[in-house]
């Protein structure tokens, strides 16, 4: 397994989970994260309980929650994020997806969305035939936020594999796989540009400091030219 060592652990945010407490997608999500912070990552959980506590997201309100401003600075600083989801009549849940339009707040940042992170997808569901087809709904919706899907992504049949502790998987194959997904974000992070000494600057902030910044004159221009 790849080992990190960069001036600044790269942040890997995890978001997922379902109303009820201890559900098999946040462990899933959780193993994953250990993977992440075995290659030297730092990690940030968003599990069920919070989700639950998001509002609605509604385009046409300015205002946000303190829980909804928690998750888009979380995401903002991050350089990776897994997302695991149940699959729910052959979809993300409403719960993971409601998480995810909350980052419409990104779309002005100079990194928009989930540009330039990477990000490990992982469904669970409780027979095979959802967990193939949402895996490649969430692949969609995290291009569509403009973020890189690890190479691995996983898919968990609860209905074989058990989740009995926070940290145990009746399944060592999947438990392995959701490690290596943790694992892959934290080392694709350095490879998009982790590590960053700054933090990531609006796109109306750059028109700002563009816009202030002097410029040459003619007669410089002039001068540059001829030398």
């Amino acid at each position: 397994m790849t080992r990190l060592n960069p001036i600044r652990p790269p942040l890997v945010v995890g978001i997922g989970g379902t109303t009820r407490d201890g559900s098999s997608t946040e462990r899933a999500l959780r193993i994953a994260l250990n993977g992440a912070e075995s290659a030297g990552a730092r990690t940030h959980l968003f599990g069920g309980a919070f989700l639950h506590s998001l509002p609605h997201y509604a385009p046409e309100s300015a205002s946000l929650t303190e829980a909804q401003r928690e998750l888009i600075e979380a995401v903002r600083e991050a350089d990776a994020v897994i997302i695991a989801t149940p699959g729910y009549h052959g979809g993300v849940s409403g719960l993971v997806k409601n998480a995810l339009d909350t980052l419409e707040a990104l779309r002005a940042d100079a990194r928009p969305y989930l540009d330039g992170r990477a990000v490990g997808c992982i469904v669970t569901a409780y027979g095979w035939q959802a967990t193939g087809s949402v895996l490649g709904s969430l692949r969609s919706i995290v291009h569509a936020l403009r973020g890189w899907p690890t190479p691995l992504g996983v898919g968990i049949n609860t209905l074989e594999t058990r989740f009995e502790t926070e940290n145990t998987c009746s399944d060592p194959k999947a438990a392995e796989q959701l490690a290596t997904v943790g694992n892959q974000a934290a080392t694709f992070a350095l490879t998009f540009g982790a590590g960053r000494s700054t933090a990531p600057v609006s796109r109306t902030a750059l028109a700002e400091q563009e816009s202030a910044a002097p410029r040459p004159s003619r007669a410089a221009k002039v001068l540059s030219l001829a030398s």
